[in-house]
């Protein structure tokens, strides 16, 4: 199976992907189906459909009072793993007007919402010069509009990554006026008048290239089945959850997860999770202080 799906051409194996997913998430797939999606012709979608039943024959079987191929009893992904997260994800990226409806596999989309995030006005030609600026290892002065001062300056940075802390984009650069890596929201940046050759490395940044493991588990003050669900909701084992991030990303990722306040502080069906490795995570952020150009 492994070598045959290797000798397939990327666009044929698509839309053999494309079969896959619409069998598992809808239970049935026609000519018509690949012929829309892809605007291949009625030989090209009949091949396409041939070859996915030569691949794997107990996935579909044909129906001819529906006219319609159906998921065989047998099924089992050949292609890729059922996702529900590769599902939910092109349902935001739809609601988002990111991706456009035609080029979504979900054929019925369900009703939909999710909560509001804030617009962050990213400019395109502020992240094309950031993004270019990491590629090509170069320091770029930017007029950057931080909290901590009243009005925006001029600084140089060598930016060397692009980090999201789950509302704001920002850029991961060494700032060499504050002589330390830092992070720098796209939207505060208001200008770029320079490049320049970097003398720093990214390699340099610690904070960015190591990680530190959050672990987690339900409140202690949840009942038994409160504590179940919960260990549910976060794919716990052992009444525990183990979450990697990064030692840069670690302000963040408290901060989202509602850990970056004393768990008594909240009732605990609303704080839902504690830090069950709190001492060595609040050694962690001692030691590796939140560095933010904001």
């Amino acid at each position: 199976m492994d070598r045959d799906k290797a000798e397939l051409r990327w666009g044929v194996e698509q839309r053999l992907e494309f079969i896959e997913f619409r069998l598992f998430w809808e239970g049935h797939v026609n000519r018509i189906d690949v012929m829309q999606q892809f605007g291949v012709s009625v030989n090209q979608a009949s091949s396409d459909l041939n070859r996915y039943i030569a691949l794997a024959p107990d996935n579909m079987v044909y129906d001819k009072s529906a006219r319609t191929y159906v998921r065989g009893r047998g099924f089992d992904c050949k292609f890729r793993p059922p996702d529900a997260a590769h599902y939910l994800a092109q349902l935001r990226l739809v609601a988002d007007d990111v991706l456009e409806r035609e080029e979504c596999w979900i054929p019925d989309l369900p009703s939909y919402a999710s909560a509001p995030t804030p617009v962050r006005g990213v400019d395109p030609v502020t992240l094309r010069s950031v993004v270019g600026a990491i590629r090509q290892s170069e320091a770029i002065e930017v007029k950057y509009q931080s909290l901590s001062s009243p009005e925006p300056r001029w600084r140089w940075i060598a930016p060397h990554a692009i980090g999201f802390d789950g509302f704001r984009w920002h850029t991961r650069a060494f700032c060499l006026t504050g002589e330390c890596f830092k992070d720098f929201l796209l939207s505060r940046i208001l200008g770029i008048r320079g490049s320049r050759e970097s003398e720093t490395s990214a390699n340099d940044d610690r904070d960015w290239h190591s990680e530190v493991t959050l672990e987690v588990g339900p409140h202690p003050e949840l009942s038994e089945s409160q504590a179940k669900v919960i260990a549910l909701d976060y794919g716990m084992r052992g009444g525990k959850a183990k979450i990697k991030v990064r030692r840069a990303l670690l302000y963040y990722a408290l901060r989202r997860l509602g850990l970056d306040t004393d768990p008594a502080a909240r009732k605990p069906q609303d704080q839902q999770i504690v830090l069950l490795n709190a001492t060595d995570i609040i050694g962690e952020r001692r030691n590796g202080a939140r560095s933010t150009g904001q």
